[in-house]
């Protein structure tokens, strides 16, 4: 079974030294997936530092890129001091590689 987004970008943030979780859960009563204050996939913290983390594909970026920046609760998260970033990975001669939008 190939990694999702999620399980990418959760190796990628514990190889740089955070403590990341995910932070999306799953509701099977309506078979949706909800979001950490609606954007948000995984959480990461380091020092000093609060990570919120949308991750996606790299050809839906800007669609999470909007919804974010337009969500009614990116204000209150970005008063808290979290940088907020997408990671869209896409794969590029058999290697992962992911490019990463600092949207706080």
């Amino acid at each position: 079974m190939a990694d999702s987004p999620t399980t990418r970008t959760l190796k990628k943030m514990r190889d740089q030294g955070y403590l990341a979780a995910v932070v999306e859960k799953w509701n099977p009563h309506v078979k949706v997936r909800n979001d950490l204050f609606g954007f948000i996939d995984v959480l990461a913290i380091g020092e000093n530092e609060t990570v919120a983390i949308q991750t996606t594909t790299y050809s839906n970026m800007s669609k999470r890129i909007s919804k974010i920046e337009n969500h009614e609760n990116i204000g209150a998260v970005r008063k808290a001091g979290w940088k907020v970033v997408v990671h869209g990975w896409r794969k590029v001669k058999n290697r992962w590689q992911v490019r990463e939008v600092d949207i706080s």
